[in-house]
């Protein structure tokens, strides 16, 4: 007959592994949602930009306003999503969330006026807020051990690289079959069937490893996190970095063709990003298992200012132009991996969405803002290059930043 040792240890041994496979199938189920939510709540605008101009009879300025307006909404959302994930898990709130962004694009379909477009985008804004990536993030935080995390954080997040590549020319394509509105229709259908039942079904509430059900220090003090000063330098740099990607990300194909390329070599060399985010990715990981992950991320952040620079100086040419956008491409996504690595790695995860959520809102408005600010620079100096210098002096900067982080003396 085994012994009460033995059956205790089968128990636990049996425990893990279903954990384990529940962390496993939660990845996958995760990777799907995130690549069909930002396919549909995210990307999906840039198709209907036009259409949406001319039906609603509004400038593209206008236009686009509901999209920065759907960006901020996401952010104004991100402290209380946090808190509610730290507390409860992400089954329900992403559930919610899932089925809100179906409606909301059903909703997008029927409108029929500037104000009526708003409304429905800062809806969107908030259901991606509670389904999006952040909330990904923290569910995986959650169920994976320190040593596994990135390997999960980097299958998530180079499936769901490819939510452009697959839904910007599906979305193409629906509305040159049918209509803007009848291809909203479509995606909803589709957001619908592949998120919200994924989200039911797989995604739970991370257990308690069973050392902590006996003794269990409550969790540690925001107020620690916001007076760590190692906190403030990701925030800085972080932030910086993403007015960047979001500055370069709008305003290259415009730039290059402003230098004399053609649309559809512009076009082409920008849609280089969507795969070189993943390259960067594998590498980042590849070498922060080598490397302190700041090390790693701060140098690929400085590749990056030392290729728009190049772009600055040398856009006209074409070589020229593709080797920067390669090398500025591949810090293209490493910001989205790294961020909550660097935050689990800082501080305790039980209040990782909380403390993601305050480093949220700054991200997000310098997301909505700078190619807002990048815009106008080029208005006022009527060239790119002051705007691509620009941006690698704040590169720069996200790299230093970054760079001087201390490494964690434990949890705050």
């Amino acid at each position: 007959m085994a012994s009460f040792r033995t059956v205790a240890a089968d128990r636990t041994g049996g425990s893990h592994r279903l954990d384990s496979r529940r962390a496993t199938a939660i990845v996958a189920a995760l990777a799907v949602t995130q690549t069909v939510g930002y396919g549909t709540l995210y990307y999906a605008f840039a198709v209907f930009l036009v259409p949406l101009a001319t039906d609603l009879g509004a400038s593209t300025i206008a236009i686009t306003g509901s999209f920065t307006a759907n960006v901020l909404a996401s952010a104004a959302l991100a402290i209380p999503v946090g808190r509610w994930l730290d507390r409860h898990g992400g089954r329900a709130l992403m559930t919610l969330g899932s089925i809100g962004g179906a409606v909301l694009l059903v909703a997008w379909s029927q409108v029929g006026s500037v104000w009526q477009l708003y409304a429905v985008q800062i809806g969107i804004g908030l259901a991606s807020a509670t389904c999006l990536y952040e909330a990904a993030f923290a569910v995986i935080i959650a169920w994976h051990s320190p040593h596994r995390r990135s390997t999960a954080l980097l299958t998530l997040t180079v499936v769901a690289g490819f939510a452009s590549t697959i839904f910007l020319p599906l979305t193409g394509w629906l509305v040159e079959q049918y209509d803007w509105r009848t291809a909203l229709l479509i995606l909803a259908a589709v957001n619908a069937v592949l998120t919200v039942p994924l989200h039911v079904v797989v995604v739970r509430a991370a257990p308690i490893p069973a050392a902590e059900t006996r003794v269990q220090e409550p969790p540690g003090r925001l107020e620690a996190v916001l007076t760590d000063r190692g906190f403030w330098l990701l925030a800085v740099s972080f932030t910086a970095h993403t007015a960047v990607i979001a500055a370069v990300g709008v305003l290259l194909v415009a730039a290059l063709i402003n230098w004399g390329h053609s649309a559809a070599f512009a076009a082409t060399v920008a849609g280089l990003f969507g795969v070189l985010s993943v390259t960067g990715r594998l590498v980042a990981t590849g070498l922060q298992r080598r490397f302190r992950t700041t090390s790693v991320v701060a140098a690929i952040f400085l590749l990056q200012g030392i290729a728009a620079v190049g772009l600055a100086w040398f856009g006209r040419d074409a070589t020229a132009a593709v080797i920067a956008v390669i090398g500025f491409g591949l810090g293209f996504g490493v910001g989205s991996i790294a961020k909550p690595l660097l935050l689990a790695e800082r501080y305790d995860t039980r209040r990782y969405a909380t403390i993601a959520g305050v480093l949220v809102v700054p991200t997000t408005i310098a997301k909505a803002a700078s190619p807002l600010a990048a815009a106008a620079l080029h208005s006022t100096t009527g060239g790119y290059g002051p705007v691509f210098l620009v941006a690698a002096v704040i590169s720069i900067v996200a790299a230093g930043t970054l760079a001087a982080v201390p490494r964690p003396r434990g949890g705050c």
